[in-house]
Protein backbone atom coordinates (compact mmCIF):
# COMPACT_ATOMS: atom_id res chain seq x y z
CA UNK A 1 0.00 0.00 0.00
CA UNK A 2 1.18 3.55 -0.74
CA UNK A 3 0.64 5.63 2.39
CA UNK A 4 1.19 9.37 2.80
CA UNK A 5 1.23 10.81 6.32
CA UNK A 6 0.67 14.55 6.69
CA UNK A 7 2.03 16.17 9.84
CA UNK A 8 2.68 19.78 10.83
CA UNK A 9 6.29 18.96 11.77
CA UNK A 10 8.52 16.13 13.00
CA UNK A 11 10.05 17.74 16.07
CA UNK A 12 10.68 15.89 19.33
CA UNK A 13 8.76 16.18 22.60
CA UNK A 14 5.34 16.12 20.95
CA UNK A 15 3.18 13.03 21.50
CA UNK A 16 1.30 13.43 18.20
CA UNK A 17 4.60 13.52 16.32
CA UNK A 18 5.99 10.52 18.19
CA UNK A 19 2.88 8.47 17.40
CA UNK A 20 2.90 9.40 13.71
CA UNK A 21 6.63 8.75 13.29
CA UNK A 22 6.34 5.40 15.07
CA UNK A 23 3.44 4.41 12.83
CA UNK A 24 5.09 5.46 9.57
CA UNK A 25 8.27 3.50 10.34
CA UNK A 26 6.30 0.41 11.42
CA UNK A 27 4.23 0.52 8.23
CA UNK A 28 7.39 0.71 6.12
CA UNK A 29 8.80 -2.25 8.04
CA UNK A 30 5.67 -4.23 7.12
CA UNK A 31 6.46 -3.69 3.43
CA UNK A 32 4.38 -0.64 2.58
CA UNK A 33 5.65 2.39 0.64
CA UNK A 34 5.42 5.32 3.03
CA UNK A 35 5.88 9.08 2.71
CA UNK A 36 5.85 11.79 5.40
CA UNK A 37 4.80 15.27 4.22
CA UNK A 38 5.63 17.76 6.95
CA UNK A 39 7.41 20.94 7.91
CA UNK A 40 10.41 18.84 8.90
CA UNK A 41 12.21 18.41 12.18
CA UNK A 42 14.28 16.17 14.43
CA UNK A 43 12.97 12.83 13.17
CA UNK A 44 13.64 13.27 9.44
CA UNK A 45 16.90 11.33 9.70
CA UNK A 46 15.19 8.47 11.52
CA UNK A 47 12.42 8.37 8.91
CA UNK A 48 14.95 8.21 6.07
CA UNK A 49 16.84 5.41 7.82
CA UNK A 50 13.62 3.42 8.07
CA UNK A 51 12.80 3.91 4.37
CA UNK A 52 10.12 6.55 4.87
CA UNK A 53 10.36 9.23 2.20
CA UNK A 54 10.22 12.77 3.59
CA UNK A 55 8.82 15.73 1.65
CA UNK A 56 8.82 19.28 2.98
CA UNK A 57 5.40 20.95 3.10
CA UNK A 58 5.34 24.13 5.21
CA UNK A 59 2.20 24.03 7.37
CA UNK A 60 2.54 27.22 9.39
CA UNK A 61 -0.77 28.97 9.99
CA UNK A 62 -0.12 32.08 7.89
CA UNK A 63 -2.56 33.05 5.10
CA UNK A 64 -0.02 33.06 2.26
CA UNK A 65 1.74 29.95 3.60
CA UNK A 66 -1.57 28.07 3.84
CA UNK A 67 -2.37 28.81 0.18
CA UNK A 68 1.09 27.65 -0.89
CA UNK A 69 0.77 24.55 1.25
CA UNK A 70 -2.59 23.66 -0.28
CA UNK A 71 -1.08 23.83 -3.74
CA UNK A 72 2.06 21.92 -2.72
CA UNK A 73 0.07 19.14 -1.05
CA UNK A 74 -2.34 18.89 -3.99
CA UNK A 75 0.60 18.54 -6.39
CA UNK A 76 2.35 16.02 -4.14
CA UNK A 77 -0.73 13.79 -3.91
CA UNK A 78 -1.19 14.01 -7.68
CA UNK A 79 2.41 13.03 -8.39
CA UNK A 80 3.06 10.54 -5.58
CA UNK A 81 -0.33 8.81 -6.01
CA UNK A 82 -0.97 7.47 -2.51
CA UNK A 83 -3.68 4.91 -1.83
CA UNK A 84 -4.31 6.62 1.51
CA UNK A 85 -3.54 10.02 3.05
CA UNK A 86 -3.33 10.03 6.86
CA UNK A 87 -3.43 13.37 8.73
CA UNK A 88 -2.49 13.62 12.41
CA UNK A 89 -3.05 17.26 13.37
CA UNK A 90 -5.80 19.78 12.82
CA UNK A 91 -3.81 21.91 10.35
CA UNK A 92 -2.65 18.89 8.37
CA UNK A 93 -6.22 17.56 8.24
CA UNK A 94 -7.71 20.85 7.02
CA UNK A 95 -5.02 21.12 4.33
CA UNK A 96 -5.56 17.53 3.25
CA UNK A 97 -9.35 17.65 2.80
CA UNK A 98 -9.51 19.63 -0.49
CA UNK A 99 -6.40 17.94 -1.90
CA UNK A 100 -7.83 14.48 -1.20
CA UNK A 101 -11.24 15.35 -2.58
CA UNK A 102 -9.73 16.64 -5.83
CA UNK A 103 -7.79 13.39 -6.26
CA UNK A 104 -10.51 11.09 -4.86
CA UNK A 105 -8.02 9.77 -2.29
CA UNK A 106 -9.41 8.53 1.05
CA UNK A 107 -8.35 10.68 3.99
CA UNK A 108 -7.77 9.09 7.39
CA UNK A 109 -7.51 11.37 10.42
CA UNK A 110 -6.31 10.48 13.91
CA UNK A 111 -7.72 12.24 16.97
CA UNK A 112 -4.82 12.40 19.42
CA UNK A 113 -6.15 15.17 21.69
CA UNK A 114 -9.93 14.96 22.04
CA UNK A 115 -9.98 17.65 24.74
CA UNK A 116 -9.08 20.31 22.15
CA UNK A 117 -12.10 22.11 20.69
CA UNK A 118 -10.60 21.90 17.20
CA UNK A 119 -10.53 18.09 17.41
CA UNK A 120 -14.02 17.99 15.88
CA UNK A 121 -12.42 19.07 12.58
CA UNK A 122 -10.78 15.64 12.40
CA UNK A 123 -14.26 14.37 11.55
CA UNK A 124 -13.63 15.62 8.00
CA UNK A 125 -11.77 12.39 7.28
CA UNK A 126 -13.23 9.46 5.37
CA UNK A 127 -12.43 7.42 8.48
CA UNK A 128 -11.48 8.76 11.91
CA UNK A 129 -9.12 6.91 14.23
CA UNK A 130 -9.50 7.44 17.98
CA UNK A 131 -6.44 6.56 20.08
CA UNK A 132 -8.56 5.06 22.89
CA UNK A 133 -12.12 3.99 23.56
CA UNK A 134 -12.61 7.12 25.66
CA UNK A 135 -11.58 9.33 22.75
CA UNK A 136 -13.96 7.48 20.44
CA UNK A 137 -16.84 8.03 22.85
CA UNK A 138 -15.94 11.71 23.20
CA UNK A 139 -15.91 12.22 19.43
CA UNK A 140 -19.30 10.51 19.04
CA UNK A 141 -20.70 12.87 21.67
CA UNK A 142 -19.37 15.74 19.59
CA UNK A 143 -21.25 14.62 16.50
CA UNK A 144 -18.88 12.35 14.57
CA UNK A 145 -20.78 9.34 13.23
CA UNK A 146 -19.95 6.03 14.87
CA UNK A 147 -19.74 4.48 11.41
CA UNK A 148 -16.67 6.62 10.65
CA UNK A 149 -14.89 5.97 13.95
CA UNK A 150 -12.30 3.27 14.57
CA UNK A 151 -10.46 2.81 17.87
CA UNK A 152 -6.77 1.95 17.56
CA UNK A 153 -5.23 2.08 21.03
CA UNK A 154 -1.84 3.78 21.22
CA UNK A 155 1.23 1.60 21.66
CA UNK A 156 4.96 2.29 21.43
CA UNK A 157 6.81 -0.89 22.32
CA UNK A 158 9.22 -1.86 19.56
CA UNK A 159 9.07 1.52 17.80
CA UNK A 160 11.89 2.73 15.57
CA UNK A 161 12.52 5.66 17.91
CA UNK A 162 13.67 3.21 20.57
CA UNK A 163 16.06 1.08 18.53
CA UNK A 164 19.44 1.02 20.23
CA UNK A 165 18.11 2.89 23.26
CA UNK A 166 20.11 2.89 26.49
CA UNK A 167 18.72 0.18 28.78
CA UNK A 168 20.98 0.96 31.70
CA UNK A 169 18.79 1.87 34.70
CA UNK A 170 19.40 5.32 36.14
CA UNK A 171 20.83 5.27 39.66
CA UNK A 172 17.85 6.51 41.69
CA UNK A 173 17.39 6.63 45.45
CA UNK A 174 15.04 3.81 46.42
CA UNK A 175 12.17 3.67 47.03
CA UNK A 176 11.79 5.94 44.03
CA UNK A 177 8.68 7.53 42.55
CA UNK A 178 8.83 8.89 39.00
CA UNK A 179 6.78 11.35 36.95
CA UNK A 180 7.50 11.90 33.24
CA UNK A 181 5.50 14.52 31.35
CA UNK A 182 5.00 18.13 30.41
CA UNK A 183 4.92 20.61 33.26
CA UNK A 184 1.51 22.14 32.69
CA UNK A 185 -1.79 21.84 34.60
CA UNK A 186 -3.35 19.05 32.52
CA UNK A 187 -0.75 16.58 33.81
CA UNK A 188 -1.72 17.14 37.45
CA UNK A 189 1.75 17.44 38.93
CA UNK A 190 0.61 19.61 41.89
CA UNK A 191 -1.59 16.69 42.98
CA UNK A 192 1.44 14.40 42.98
CA UNK A 193 3.53 16.91 44.91
CA UNK A 194 0.86 17.09 47.61
CA UNK A 195 0.46 13.29 47.64
CA UNK A 196 4.21 12.87 47.96
CA UNK A 197 4.28 15.37 50.85
CA UNK A 198 1.74 13.23 52.70
CA UNK A 199 3.46 9.93 51.86
CA UNK A 200 6.92 11.25 52.71
CA UNK A 201 5.80 11.96 56.29
CA UNK A 202 5.21 8.22 56.70
CA UNK A 203 8.13 7.05 54.55
CA UNK A 204 10.90 9.67 54.77
CA UNK A 205 13.29 7.50 52.76
CA UNK A 206 11.19 7.87 49.60
CA UNK A 207 12.26 10.13 46.75
CA UNK A 208 10.34 11.77 43.89
CA UNK A 209 11.90 12.37 40.45
CA UNK A 210 10.22 14.73 37.99
CA UNK A 211 11.31 14.40 34.35
CA UNK A 212 10.04 17.00 31.88
CA UNK A 213 9.82 20.68 31.21
CA UNK A 214 7.14 23.22 30.50
CA UNK A 215 5.74 26.68 31.19
CA UNK A 216 4.84 25.93 34.82
CA UNK A 217 8.23 24.59 35.88
CA UNK A 218 9.07 27.59 38.06
CA UNK A 219 5.68 27.45 39.78
CA UNK A 220 6.00 23.72 40.42
CA UNK A 221 9.51 24.11 41.79
CA UNK A 222 8.11 26.67 44.22
CA UNK A 223 5.35 24.24 45.23
CA UNK A 224 7.95 21.54 45.79
CA UNK A 225 9.92 23.92 47.96
CA UNK A 226 6.83 24.44 50.14
CA UNK A 227 6.24 20.73 50.80
CA UNK A 228 8.77 20.50 53.63
CA UNK A 229 10.51 17.63 51.83
CA UNK A 230 12.13 19.52 48.94
CA UNK A 231 15.42 17.67 49.45
CA UNK A 232 13.59 14.45 48.48
CA UNK A 233 12.30 15.92 45.21
CA UNK A 234 14.52 16.09 42.12
CA UNK A 235 13.58 18.06 39.02
CA UNK A 236 15.52 16.35 36.22
CA UNK A 237 14.30 18.66 33.46
CA UNK A 238 13.38 17.77 29.86
CA UNK A 239 15.44 14.94 28.36
CA UNK A 240 15.18 13.13 25.03
CA UNK A 241 15.33 9.66 26.55
CA UNK A 242 13.63 9.16 29.94
CA UNK A 243 13.56 5.35 29.67
CA UNK A 244 16.61 4.79 31.95
CA UNK A 245 14.72 6.67 34.69
CA UNK A 246 11.76 4.34 34.21
CA UNK A 247 14.07 1.33 34.42
CA UNK A 248 15.50 2.69 37.67
CA UNK A 249 12.20 3.68 39.27
CA UNK A 250 10.05 1.62 41.61
CA UNK A 251 6.77 3.47 41.07
CA UNK A 252 5.62 5.46 38.04
CA UNK A 253 2.79 7.98 38.58
CA UNK A 254 0.73 9.78 35.95
CA UNK A 255 -1.75 12.05 37.82
CA UNK A 256 -3.33 13.62 34.70
CA UNK A 257 -6.59 15.53 34.71
CA UNK A 258 -7.06 14.76 30.99
CA UNK A 259 -5.02 12.41 28.80
CA UNK A 260 -6.44 10.73 25.67
CA UNK A 261 -3.90 7.86 25.49
CA UNK A 262 -0.49 8.87 26.86
CA UNK A 263 2.44 7.16 25.13
CA UNK A 264 4.45 7.30 28.36
CA UNK A 265 2.36 4.53 29.94
CA UNK A 266 3.40 1.75 27.54
CA UNK A 267 7.00 2.80 28.19
CA UNK A 268 6.56 2.71 31.97
CA UNK A 269 4.96 -0.70 31.71
CA UNK A 270 7.73 -1.97 29.43
CA UNK A 271 10.22 -0.83 32.10
CA UNK A 272 8.29 -2.93 34.67
CA UNK A 273 7.45 -0.09 37.04
CA UNK A 274 4.53 -0.39 39.40
CA UNK A 275 2.19 2.08 37.68
CA UNK A 276 -0.37 4.45 39.18
CA UNK A 277 -2.60 6.48 36.86
CA UNK A 278 -5.71 8.58 37.19
CA UNK A 279 -9.04 7.16 36.09
CA UNK A 280 -9.50 9.56 33.17
CA UNK A 281 -9.75 9.29 29.37
CA UNK A 282 -7.51 6.60 27.87
CA UNK A 283 -5.40 5.92 30.97
CA UNK A 284 -7.61 3.06 32.26
CA UNK A 285 -7.49 1.26 28.91
CA UNK A 286 -3.68 1.54 28.75
CA UNK A 287 -3.56 0.02 32.26
CA UNK A 288 -5.86 -2.87 31.42
CA UNK A 289 -8.71 -1.16 33.29
CA UNK A 290 -6.90 -1.70 36.58
CA UNK A 291 -5.31 -5.10 35.92
CA UNK A 292 -1.87 -3.79 34.94
CA UNK A 293 -1.79 -0.61 37.00
CA UNK A 294 -3.54 1.06 39.90
CA UNK A 295 -6.24 3.61 39.08
CA UNK A 296 -6.98 6.56 41.38
CA UNK A 297 -9.49 9.42 41.10
CA UNK A 298 -8.14 12.57 39.43
CA UNK A 299 -7.52 15.70 41.51
CA UNK A 300 -7.43 13.63 44.73
CA UNK A 301 -3.99 13.86 46.38
CA UNK A 302 -5.22 12.04 49.50
CA UNK A 303 -6.29 8.99 47.48
CA UNK A 304 -3.01 9.02 45.59
CA UNK A 305 -1.03 9.33 48.82
CA UNK A 306 -2.88 6.33 50.27
CA UNK A 307 -1.89 4.17 47.30
CA UNK A 308 1.72 5.38 47.48
CA UNK A 309 1.81 4.47 51.18
CA UNK A 310 0.39 1.01 50.47
CA UNK A 311 3.17 0.31 47.99
CA UNK A 312 5.93 1.86 50.10
CA UNK A 313 4.81 -0.11 53.17
CA UNK A 314 4.87 -3.53 51.53
CA UNK A 315 7.77 -4.57 49.24
CA UNK A 316 5.86 -7.72 48.27
CA UNK A 317 2.86 -5.65 47.15
CA UNK A 318 5.18 -3.34 45.22
CA UNK A 319 6.75 -6.32 43.46
CA UNK A 320 3.30 -7.70 42.69
CA UNK A 321 2.31 -4.51 40.86
CA UNK A 322 5.62 -4.44 39.01
CA UNK A 323 4.81 -7.95 37.76
CA UNK A 324 1.23 -6.94 36.91
CA UNK A 325 2.56 -4.21 34.62
CA UNK A 326 3.57 -6.99 32.21
CA UNK A 327 0.05 -8.42 31.81
CA UNK A 328 -0.97 -8.45 28.11
CA UNK A 329 1.88 -6.06 27.36
CA UNK A 330 2.09 -7.32 23.76
CA UNK A 331 -1.09 -5.35 23.13
CA UNK A 332 1.00 -2.17 23.43
CA UNK A 333 3.38 -2.83 20.52
CA UNK A 334 3.69 -0.51 17.54
CA UNK A 335 3.36 -3.50 15.21
CA UNK A 336 -0.17 -4.11 16.55
CA UNK A 337 -0.97 -0.42 16.03
CA UNK A 338 0.37 -0.54 12.45
CA UNK A 339 -1.61 -3.66 11.51
CA UNK A 340 -4.86 -2.36 12.98
CA UNK A 341 -4.35 0.98 11.19
CA UNK A 342 -3.83 -0.82 7.88
CA UNK A 343 -7.18 -2.49 8.51
CA UNK A 344 -8.79 0.96 8.84
CA UNK A 345 -7.17 2.01 5.55
CA UNK A 346 -8.61 -1.01 3.75
CA UNK A 347 -12.09 -0.19 5.05
CA UNK A 348 -11.78 3.29 3.53
CA UNK A 349 -10.73 2.13 0.07
CA UNK A 350 -13.32 1.48 -2.60
CA UNK A 351 -14.11 -2.21 -3.19
CA UNK A 352 -12.36 -2.23 -6.54
CA UNK A 353 -9.11 -0.63 -5.37
CA UNK A 354 -5.97 -2.65 -6.04
CA UNK A 355 -3.80 -2.77 -2.95
CA UNK A 356 -0.67 -4.79 -2.27
CA UNK A 357 -1.21 -6.39 1.18
CA UNK A 358 1.40 -5.81 3.88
Amino acid sequence: MRIMHVLNHTRRLNGNVHAAVDLACAQAKLGNTVCMASGGGDFDGLLARDRVETVFVDQQRKPLTVLKSLWALRRLIRDWKPDIVHAHMMTSAVLSVPACRLSSTPLITTVHNAFEKSAVLMGLGTCVIAVSEAVGKSMQERGIAASKLHVVLNGTIGSARFEGRDRTPAALRSPSILFVGGLHPRKGLPDLLEAFRLAHKEYPGSHLYIVGGGPFEAAYRQLAGETGCASAITFVGPIDEPFPYMLGADIFVLPSHADPAPLVLPEAREAACAVIGTDVDGIPQLLGFGEAGILVPPRDPQALAAVLCDLLADPARLDMWKAKSQLHINNLTIERVARETLGVYRSALSPGAEVVPA
